[in-house]
């Protein structure tokens, strides 16, 4: 079933959209602006996820809503496959592990969206981050997956104002610190 899941880049980019970011939702007629591609070849797609039970729909008024079935059995492994292919793990692996003293760490930009990019947007929630290791850090892991890194650093209370402002959709978290 996975090979026939890569086969297009109709289907690449609805499983970034979908798979990547479990809470992105969206409809036809966005699919078709967002990607460039005829509303054709994206609902072949579409109901070919659908009728696998990979997607769920809704209508909301007129409009047929898609997102992510995260109770079938592959979407784990969907997901996990998709942050391996991007570089998240040699992320949390190179970079996060080292640096200590993390709370959270989420994606935002492109990815939280669900649209493949050449750069990885990141938010690292922490009292107290020593920034030259980080910035080190970012620049090994950036050579390893050909992508890169911009960052902003926030402490808790900087980052509660900071989410305030935004639509929560728009962040993934990537990695929390469980001892916290």
């Amino acid at each position: 079933m996975l090979d026939t899941l890569i086969t297009s880049k109709t289907r690449i980019k609805l499983l970034l959209k979908f798979f990547l970011n479990s809470n992105s939702r969206s409809y036809l007629r966005n699919l078709e602006s967002e990607f460039g591609e005829s509303t054709n070849s994206i609902r072949l797609e579409l109901n070919r996820f659908e009728e696998a039970g990979l997607l769920t729909s809704e209508y909301d008024g007129n409009k047929k809503y898609f997102r992510a079935n995260t109770g079938h059995p592959l979407f784990a492994d969907i997901h996990n496959i998709l942050l391996k292919q991007i570089g998240f793990d040699k992320i949390v692996e190179s970079v996060i592990q080292k640096l200590g003293n993390l709370k959270k760490v989420y994606v935002s930009g492109d990815f939280a969206k669900g649209k493949n990019n050449s750069i990885i947007d990141l938010i690292f929630v922490s009292e107290n981050l020593n920034r030259e290791y980080l910035l080190k850090l970012i620049g090994k892991v950036e050579d390893v997956i050909k992508r890169k890194i911009r960052y902003l650093v926030f402490n808790e209370v900087e980052f509660n104002d900071f989410i305030r402002n935004i639509d929560k959709s728009e962040l993934l978290l990537l990695w929390k610190n469980e001892d916290m």
